[in-house]
């Protein structure tokens, strides 16, 4: 038998169905199954978004089993995976992924069905558990202080130096965003850091000339 009879019979084998029983996929189905209802309760538990989303958890949580059973059916002929490849190469996802932490879950849900898929359930058992530690243990890391921003209208624009000296006792680190001039007063918009926002508010708003303060998270990263 010569080199091209060699390949040749290799190649043709791999287009023969591989022996997958029906008690592996059930049990490949069902373990991936139970992972993807404890990726669902975590991130119900972890996710801090303002409005929760079910359909996605939901969605996420499915995905797990359908690539499950994707990577069981490329496995059992060479022709399958071939249309599998093909058929996945055309699909276009335009839903934007704004959060980081979805992001992560989403990952995992498709690992964990890959690796279910290909029946190795005590990997995907402690990657679960793994990466749940993981997440749990990086949020518990407390930040030094969080970042805001401080709205200020004033009728005085004498009122600015005193506004600023207060703001430098309890956010040393500081930095004025905004200053727009009025000829009845002025806007100034500062971004802080404190631990005491709530108490800062409370003394800029005595301060004479100050209208109104305005205390807004401000969820973008704080620039030294």
């Amino acid at each position: 038998m010569g080199f091209h009879d060699v390949i040749k019979n290799s190649v043709l084998e791999g287009f023969t169905s591989a022996d997958i029983s029906t008690v592996k996929m059930v049990v490949a189905l069902g373990i991936c199954l139970l992972i993807s209802a404890y990726i669902y309760f975590v991130y119900r538990y972890v996710t801090r978004t303002t409005f929760y989303d079910r359909n996605f958890n939901v969605s996420m949580a499915s995905i797990s089993v359908i690539v499950t059973g994707i990577i069981i059916a490329m496995q059992s002929s060479l022709i399958i995976s071939l249309g599998m490849v093909g058929a996945l190469s055309i699909v276009r996802f335009r839903t934007a992924i704004k959060e980081p932490l979805d992001l992560l879950f989403l990952f995992w849900s498709i690992g964990t069905g890959i690796i279910c898929g290909a029946g190795l359930y005590e990997v995907a058992v402690a990657v679960a558990l793994v990466t749940t530690l993981g997440i749990l243990f990086f949020q518990m890391i407390p930040i030094s202080a969080s970042p805001y921003l401080v709205v200020v209208n004033a009728n005085d624009k004498g009122a600015e130096t005193e506004i600023i000296s207060i703001i430098k006792r309890y956010s040393p680190r500081y930095r004025i965003d905004s200053k727009n001039l009025r000829q009845s007063g002025m806007d100034l918009i500062v971004e802080i850091r404190s631990k005491n926002s709530n108490v800062l508010v409370d003394e800029l708003s005595v301060v004479g000339g100050v209208s109104s303060v305005s205390l807004l998270y401000h969820d973008a990263p704080v620039k030294n």
